[in-house]
């Protein structure tokens, strides 16, 4: 039985698999649908491909994370404002109501200068779709500390209309996620799934393995009126193999679904 809420299975969960795989995957251990990462696996920036592959395994592409990443730069174009507007199309055309994305680079600096503004345009071209930014994390390196993101790794201080809540991102930023959720409010339109320690970097461990409270969030969702969904985004490229890979996916979908139906805190 799937929960209320839909739990995808982010492509970037499977990697080093392509994405093809992660429709396989997701269609195998019941997931409700798929996160595409836009990267440079050619399949993932391909509306057609991606819609055969959602019409092959039976699982729709419910979200789509732009090509935002320091390894996702050159993908479709060096511009940010092209590949924004690009990962909207393709969320228009897959019918997914959600594109993931992250606070400008700090040497962004035109595109930071614009970006709130551009995100209404963009969101206002392809009505109803929620440009969700994503909650990031200061980087730690030889003792020292930065933060890569203009104005800054926590979006709810500049104030976007929606969110991604990103929980591995909350770990590494040594923030509570419910005390994120709590700042976010209505605009929490989506959650990345998966765990830390708060070790420094960015884990994206199983839920569970790390110390954020990753059930209570999800149980508070209901009480905070979420309508979105829950992506699983996990690292797996460790996994020795398909089968350590498929337990790990397999047990971070049980989290989610026991801890979504369970009871809410906030309506308790």
């Amino acid at each position: 039985m799937t929960s209320r809420v839909p739990v995808l299975l982010s492509t970037s969960s499977v990697f080093p698999e392509r994405t093809a795989a992660a429709f396989q995957l997701a269609a195998a251990l019941g997931y409700d649908g798929v996160e595409v990462m836009v990267w440079t696996d050619a399949v993932s920036q391909d509306a057609g491909a991606l819609q055969g592959l959602a019409r092959h395994y039976g699982v729709p592409v419910l979200s789509v994370h732009a090509p935002c990443l320091l390894v996702t730069q050159r993908v479709w174009s060096p511009d940010p404002w092209e590949r924004l507007r690009r990962a909207a199309e393709l969320a228009d055309t897959l019918e997914a109501p959600t594109v993931v994305v992250h606070p400008p680079f700090s040497w962004q600096r035109d595109y930071a200068r614009s970006f709130a503004d551009g995100l209404d345009a963009v969101a206002g071209r392809f009505g109803g779709l929620r440009l969700a930014v994503e909650n990031m994390y200061p980087v730690r390196m030889a003792g020292r500390q930065f933060v890569p993101y203009v104005p800054g790794w926590d979006p709810t201080e500049a104030g976007y209309p929606s969110y991604t809540l990103d929980l591995s991102h909350c770990a590494a930023s040594h923030t509570d996620s419910r005390a994120m959720a709590d700042r976010m409010g209505a605009g929490l339109a989506h959650v990345h799934l998966g765990d830390g320690t708060g070790e420094g970097r960015d884990e994206h461990l199983v839920p569970g393995r790390g110390n954020q409270p990753c059930a209570e969030l999800l149980r508070s969702l209901a009480g905070r009126g979420f309508t979105g969904s829950v992506a699983v985004e996990v690292t797996t490229r460790g996994a020795r193999s398909r089968a350590v890979r498929e337990a790990d996916l397999r047990e971070s979908l049980a989290f989610a679904r026991a801890h979504l139906t369970a009871p809410s805190p906030l309506n308790a």
